[in-house]
């Protein structure tokens, strides 16, 4: 059990880091949290005119996400509700950063990484997801609400693990809860496209 503590509170503090931020800052970029949707995340970072910045705030997303829930699976000792806190202390770090006032990010690209850990496959068929409602419609939100809403029943089918399932339902929960202004413009058709540099709203 306190290999466990351990391993959550790790997985939180790695959470924490802002990757828009963080390579915002290095690259002499505006704050992400002042374009676009006001997200300090990889579309704002794009909105912010850097392909770089926004693929390395993508990796830097995934990354935290994804190393926690990996090097807990390799270990072999963890359950599946064991491995669903990891995942949700990774992504609940980026949503509620420790290190920038609790103020965080949406956590798609981190729930992707906990789920490209868990379940390859599963990872794959959320990526897939995005890109075609991303490309269809050219909303980033829409997709992530979408290919968040299809994550849990991909893994139910591939890897029916039911704690893991169930982490994975509270991560979209999060994430809808977190998108709510998102889903409002998308209503009013007043959300940005991906590539629109507008002022947050």
């Amino acid at each position: 059990m306190g290999l466990l503590i351990i391993g959550i509170l790790a997985a939180y503090l790695l959470g924490s880091i802002s990757s828009a931020i963080v390579v915002s800052r290095l690259l002499g970029l505006p704050d992400p949290r002042g374009l676009g949707s006001g997200n300090p995340g990889a579309t704002n970072v794009l909105r912010a005119g850097s392909k770089t910045g926004a693929a390395l705030t993508l990796v830097g997303d995934v990354a935290k996400g994804w190393l926690p829930v990996f090097i807990v699976m390799q270990l072999g000792d963890f359950a599946g509700w064991m491995i669903g806190l990891i995942g949700l202390a990774a992504f609940l770090g980026h949503l509620y950063p420790v290190y920038f006032g609790f103020q965080g990010g949406k956590g798609v690209a981190t729930a992707l990484g906990v789920i490209l850990a868990i379940s390859p496959l599963t990872g794959g068929l959320v990526i897939l997801t995005w890109l075609l409602v991303a490309a269809l419609f050219r909303y980033s939100s829409l997709a992530a609400l979408v290919a968040a809403l299809a994550a849990p029943i991909y893994l139910a089918l591939i890897q029916p693990d039911p704690w893991l399932v169930v982490a994975i339902c509270v991560m979209v929960l999060f994430l809808y809860a977190r998108h709510y202004a998102n889903i409002q413009r998308l209503m009013r058709g007043t959300e940005p496209r991906i590539g629109e540099k507008k002022p947050a709203t």
